[in-house]
């Protein structure tokens, strides 16, 4: 029964170092940091220019499909976190993302990539705007290395729903988070 313990916590240790080399990186975020105002929402009081960063990713276990990338604030006072971005369908062939690929006006996504609604109700990137006052927020960039093609979901899915979609098929997810509050 140990060696057979011994021999599940190796495998389980080698499945953990191999995820670690999994990294997501940006050159507009520093992890830990506040969020410059050039990605800040512009509306509820926020006066940013809403720009989506750069992100850039390597290390992607093999059998990745797809990639996916959300943007997430836990800290929202709303009971459920808030969906900054939610970007889904991103070839394996995608290593990152151009600063303001987030916006639906630009073709800067590569194909078949589907950005669906965020809590913001539509599509597309939304950045930091917490209540003036509160504590700082963070928010958690992630980017889902997938073992499907695509997920069966369109623009209208909400974060949630892609979130269940993304649980049942990822093999791997590397994270960034950055604060911001005013």
């Amino acid at each position: 029964m140990r060696t057979a313990f011994c021999a599940l916590a190796a495998f389980a240790l080698a499945g953990t170092a191999s995820a670690s080399a999994f990294e997501l990186a940006s050159a507009d975020l520093k992890p830990d940091a506040a969020i410059p105002n050039k990605h800040v929402f512009n509306g509820f009081g926020c006066k940013g220019d809403n720009l989506s960063p750069a992100l850039a990713w390597k290390g992607a276990p093999a059998g990745t499909r797809s990639y996916a990338v959300t943007v997430y604030d836990p800290d929202a006072p709303t009971g459920s976190g808030w969906w900054h971005w939610v970007v889904f369908n991103l070839p394996a062939s995608a290593t990152g993302l151009p600063a303001g690929a987030g916006s639906p006006a630009t073709a800067a996504l590569p194909a078949p990539a589907v950005q669906s609604r965020t809590d913001f109700g539509a599509p597309g990137y939304g950045g930091p705007c917490p209540p003036p006052g509160d504590k700082q927020h963070r928010y958690v960039f992630t980017v889902y290395a997938l073992k499907v093609d695509s997920l069966p979901l369109g623009p209208d899915a909400s974060g949630a729903m892609v979130g269940f979609n993304l649980n049942a098929n990822t093999l791997a997810k590397a994270s960034l988070t950055a604060t911001y509050g005013r």
